[in-house]
């Protein structure tokens, strides 16, 4: 029973002192425009607000405003202001359900992604952005895709997992050969 005890105990402290801290990657937090809100016209702007500050520079975070036809409705590339993207909308044109598909540069260097959607119920008089001006400021960076998200990053599980049984194991190896000397003396 002493060997278990010693072994287990072992494995245990082993495996605390080699834990290293967790990479959390950014959540969001709120949107203006809310998710799956009714408008009466478009927005000037989308601001998304994340957990915590979101990686800043040049084509690394996009938002794209697609209408059901998936024309493109943002003016310009976001802006990050710590926690805040936001970027500025074209006047919205025909009625219905528009996507805000998103990709931000987490605070831990991972890209996160995600969707939401707004109804406009009055029709406006805007135009979509030509396709000519949407390559200029995307930058090589691309959309998100609509409906993805990308929760990967980090170490996977497999590998803790794994790594424990070695420590256990090791931990219990090490036990029983002290535990069998003690027992002779």
């Amino acid at each position: 029973m002493r060997r278990f005890v010693a072994a287990t105990l072992l494995a245990g402290l082993a495996f605390v002192g080699l834990a290293t801290p967790a990479l959390a990657h950014n959540s969001l937090v709120d949107s203006n425009p809310k998710d799956k809100v009714a408008l009466e016209s478009g927005p000037q702007t989308i601001t998304l607000t994340f957990d915590q500050p979101v990686q800043g520079g040049e084509g690394i975070n996009t938002i794209s405003v697609l209408d059901p036809q998936n024309n493109h409705w943002e003016a310009a590339p976001p802006q990050v202001d710590s926690t805040q993207v936001t970027a500025p909308v074209r006047p919205l044109g025909p009625s219905g359900v528009y996507r805000i598909a998103w990709r931000v540069l987490s605070a831990d260097g991972h890209p996160v992604q995600g969707e939401l959607s707004f109804t406009v119920n009055k029709a406006g008089d805007g135009t979509p952005l030509p396709a000519e001006e949407l390559a200029k400021f995307k930058n090589g960076a691309g959309t998100a895709a609509p409906g993805a998200t990308d929760e990967g990053g980090g170490i996977p599980t497999w590998v803790w997992i794994v790594g424990a049984v070695i420590v256990l194991g090791v931990g219990i190896v090490f036990a029983l050969r002290m535990g069998g000397k003690e027992d002779d003396a």
